[in-house]
């Protein structure tokens, strides 16, 4: 990597005014071998255009084994000598959420471009301080976000924006968790999960996975939502069975949430016990992308049906990449175009804080059975009773 930096001296401060990178490769650093590590790192292995250059976990094992795994040639197991590495261009950040805001600061001031997990904080002016913190320093910050990559959520997206269903006036999205045996969930280490059921967390699974169909609820539609109803239960210490309505700015457009947890439903699946549904209703026809985490349903990825004057068709899109893996992957490749174009990464600070004010809107309307502004949002929602046991 070639770097030019234009700078101004004001009596003995310098500050960065313009920063033209002038890039051919990204060399990648990774804190945090945890149990997402390998789906978050995979795209960034295969991409030519990068160097897994690093690793850096204060676990020593963990760190090992995954520059093993990876061939990564740098090991660190102290975040300030990694940091200090000038070699790293970029940082992937996959250490716990609630060490986002001081790793992601941290990284942001040794000069490095981040890319950091979700949720992107415990807290809404957590995620306000990290974006203001990238734009300070001139470097690009983005939320890792598989979904917004998963190919036939893309599809779904360009064809509503191609007006394939008319005006959209409806989105629902279904989400169940339940049992499977596969390779990589019976591979995860138990002890990756401790700070997320207790107060270092501010909630269960609607806060560290529902997170993703928070953002598909705003990025399918591009459109903002004003306000918030739910019911929320709990479940076996971290699952929270949530029933929850979305108005949108658009007063024609309505949104669903429904999140079941079936302890004694198996689940076919390569990854995680989860599976997810979603619905698009347009004044003209509907899509459905059937699946993501799981490969639950025989049916295409995405379907179409466009019915308008009796003018009827079915579309059913079978011929697309389909595998939970591929959205980590692309995320990874959009990171890097980005870092090397110029362009902007999404997941931006800005998407991700409505995101997160959406995830804290959820509990609160939960909470108080009234319907909530998830835009009014700050600081944090935290379920009664969560972490109490």
């Amino acid at each position: 990597m070639t770097l030019t930096r234009v700078v101004a001296i004001v009596g003995t401060t310098t500050t960065a005014l313009e920063a033209t990178h002038i890039m051919d490769s990204i060399r990648i650093g990774v804190l945090g071998t945890g149990n997402i590590a390998d789906l978050n790192v995979a795209g960034y292995l295969e991409d030519p255009r990068c160097e897994v250059l690093a690793v850096c976990d204060v676990v020593p094992s963990s760190a090992a084994a995954a520059a093993q795994r990876w061939g990564v040639p740098r090991v660190y197991n102290d975040i300030d000598e990694f940091l200090a590495d000038p070699d790293i261009d970029a940082v992937e950040v996959l250490t716990p959420t609630h060490l986002h805001h001081a790793h992601v600061l941290a990284a942001l001031e040794a000069g490095k471009h981040v890319s950091v997990q979700k949720p992107v904080a415990n807290t809404i002016e957590e995620a306000i301080e990290m974006g203001k913190a990238a734009e300070n320093a001139g470097l690009t910050l983005r939320i890792s976000e598989c979904m917004a990559h998963y190919p036939p959520l893309e599809l779904a997206k360009s064809l509503v924006a191609e007006g394939a269903i008319g005006k959209p006036i409806g989105l629902r999205i279904r989400t169940v968790v339940g049992q499977t045996d596969s390779s990589f969930q019976t591979g995860l280490n138990p002890d990756g999960y401790g700070w997320r059921l207790d107060d270092r967390s501010p909630g269960g699974h609607l806060f560290d996975d529902m997170v993703h169909k928070y953002a598909m609820a705003l990025w399918l539609l591009e459109k903002d939502i004003t306000s918030v109803q739910a019911v929320v239960r709990r479940r076996d210490l971290f699952f929270e069975p949530c029933a929850a309505i979305f108005e949108y700015e658009d007063p024609e457009l309505l949104g669903t949430m429904e999140v079941q947890y079936a302890p004694h439903m198996w689940l076919r699946t390569s990854y995680y016990g989860a599976d997810e549904f979603f619905e698009i209703q347009g004044e003209e026809g509907f899509l459905w992308v059937t699946r993501a985490t799981g490969e639950m349903l025989d049916l295409a990825p995405v379907v179409l049906y466009s019915g308008r004057d009796k003018d009827i068709t079915t579309t059913e899109f079978n011929d697309l990449d389909s595998s939970f893996l591929t959205g980590f992957k692309r995320s990874s490749a959009h990171f890097i175009d980005a870092l090397l174009n110029g362009t902007t990464a999404s997941l931006t600070p800005e998407e991700a804080v409505k995101v997160l004010q959406l995830c804290f809107a959820v509990y609160l309307a939960g909470e108080t059975h009234e319907a909530v502004d998830p835009r009014l949002m700050t600081g944090s929602v935290t379920p009664t009773g969560w972490a109490d046991w």
